[in-house]
């Protein structure tokens, strides 16, 4: 198993590592579980650019890589609501659009067509996991000392910074995901209307 693949499968683990320690309520759990999504976010990033850099795509990398990637922010998205974090409509819509695009995938697979990734695909990923960054960041600096406050806790019309740099990113990630999964159906429309 190469490099890459390597940090695929680090980062399905680091998703199981990461749902055990937000549920565990261990002393400091919201600061270990930001670290291991964080270090989840950081594979992401780097199991491609080596992929490409040295030449090591391979079949299973193709189809795990973005997998994982899905199960590590839907199991954030989907755990933030169990904890009260994030509303579930919102995580609702961030759910069926993976599914929804997943779906299109396996069927255009099926036609021996591969669909590649688009900009605003990449730019949806950033947002939700600036999202459930920004959501972890706020769960956890109140136990980080002086330090947390002092960096992220000063009031901006009557709330910490971090708060509202928070709701606005659930709201950005959510119109992320709306509109690049309702533009990746639409241009791909071809796949799914010709079985009707």
């Amino acid at each position: 198993m190469n490099l890459p693949n390597k940090l695929t499968v680090s980062r399905l683990a680091l998703t199981v590592a990461f749902l055990v320690v937000l549920f565990s309520r261990l002393p400091y759990y919201e600061t270990l579980a930001l670290v291991l999504f964080s270090a989840g976010g950081i594979t992401d990033f780097l199991d491609g650019r080596i992929a490409r850099s040295r030449k090591l795509i391979t079949n299973f990398g193709i189809l795990m890589d973005p997998l994982a990637d899905k199960i590590l922010v839907c199991s954030a998205f989907i755990a933030f609501v169990g904890l009260n974090w994030m509303p579930a409509w919102m995580v609702v819509i961030i759910v069926a659009r993976e599914l929804a695009i997943t779906g299109l995938r396996l069927l255009a697979a099926s036609k021996n067509v591969v669909l590649a990734a688009e900009g605003y695909g990449k730019h949806k990923t950033i947002s939700q996991i600036v999202a459930i960054i920004a959501i972890l960041v706020v769960a956890a600096y109140p136990s980080w000392a002086g330090f947390g406050e002092l960096v992220f806790g000063w009031s901006l019309f009557g709330k910490a910074w971090a708060v509202w740099f928070m709701e606005a990113s659930k709201w950005v990630a959510v119109a992320l995901t709306l509109l690049s999964g309702s533009l990746y159906l639409w241009r791909n429309r071809a796949l799914y209307l010709t079985d009707l």
